[in-house]
């Protein structure tokens, strides 16, 4: 089973959604999600805000931390996956921003990506990853860890629910 449908099965057994905002992806999150076969259950769409300012005025992330750090940053990373959460309405929100390459962007090196969900009590994970490779293979790399992060998440929601359904033992 490949990791999009996992996480799809894993939401539509928990009667939950899921959004997704990407930058440097492009779209490949929301094409890896949707070619699987069902995915209307669980997925609510997507945001490919590639330009910084839509990351601004599309998924509400603060214009201050935009300018002071530029868009390759964790926290713009963690309030891309809030925004879009918000702004389509889904339980999860996750999010993909990096430097896919040939050349650095907002002085951080090819390679650069972060990766973020956000759940439905607000609370969020993010992952720093340093690839190699090139423009497709970073860009599919990151695709498949942002599923990952999400999956994890997902699993450890689950193991919440049974510790707090069966008394915490």
């Amino acid at each position: 089973m490949s990791e999009a449908a996992r996480v799809l099965q894993l939401l539509t057994e928990r009667d939950q959604t899921v959004a997704a905002a990407e930058s440097l992806t492009g779209g490949l999150v929301a094409a890896e999600l949707t070619g699987v076969p069902g995915a209307s259950r669980a997925f609510r769409g997507s945001v490919t805000a590639y330009a910084t300012e839509l990351k601004r005025d599309v998924l509400g992330v603060d214009g201050t931390l935009l300018a002071e750090r530029g868009a390759v940053d964790p926290e713009v990373a963690q309030q891309m996956a809030a925004g879009v959460r918000a702004v389509l309405g889904a339980d999860w929100g996750i999010a993909t921003t990096g430097v896919a390459g040939p050349e650095q962007q907002d002085g951080q090196p090819v390679g650069t990506v972060y990766v973020a969900v956000r759940g439905p009590d607000g609370k969020g994970k993010t992952a720093a990853l340093r690839l190699n490779g090139d423009r497709a293979e970073i860009r599919r790399e990151s695709v498949r860890s942002v599923l990952e992060l999400l999956s994890g998440e997902l699993g450890e929601d689950a193991r919440a629910q049974d510790t707090e359904q069966n008394g915490g033992n």
